[in-house]
């Protein structure tokens, strides 16, 4: 099993980016941002940016906070503010997924969200899975009409 490096980035690669055809990225929040891992992780794609491989490319976000008012917006809105210097498509979760009109618990149109408890032991609720689903099946429906224009 693979570890995780005390730095770098500890999952993907700047060639795993570059490859994809789509991305959807996560975080917890930390004081209404991202965590430093994935900061540190994102700060190390300026190579990607300069070579415009990212440009075009479906992107979303989501978060996992400790409470419900941690800072859920402002941690997607952190993640998304790098993807638009990428020049990806933003894609949230529109209000046609009408379970975003009642949660009582996580999930916004600008992506999906986990509100985990002072422990982190809180299970994800339906609501909050629902909107998981509805941003995984959009992603997949925008990166199949993307690859039948090519």
């Amino acid at each position: 099993e693979e570890t995780i490096p005390e730095r770098g980035a500890p999952y993907v690669n700047e060639s795993d980016f570059r490859d994809c055809d789509g991305l959807i990225l996560g975080s917890p929040t930390r004081f209404g941002n991202m965590a430093a891992p994935m900061k540190y992780c994102i700060d190390s794609t300026s190579s990607l940016w300069m070579s415009g491989a990212m440009i075009g490319k479906p992107a979303s976000v989501f978060t996992s906070t400790s409470s419900l008012h941690g800072g859920q917006e402002s941690t997607l809105l952190s993640m998304m503010l790098p993807l638009m210097h990428h020049g990806m498509l933003l894609m949230g979760i529109p209000y046609s997924e009408t379970t975003l009109l009642s949660t009582q618990s996580g999930g916004t149109p600008y992506g999906a969200s986990h509100t985990a408890g002072n422990d982190s032991k809180q299970p994800i609720t339906d609501e909050e899975k629902r909107i998981c689903i509805t941003q995984g099946r959009r992603m997949a429906e925008i990166l199949l009409r993307l690859e039948k224009q090519t």
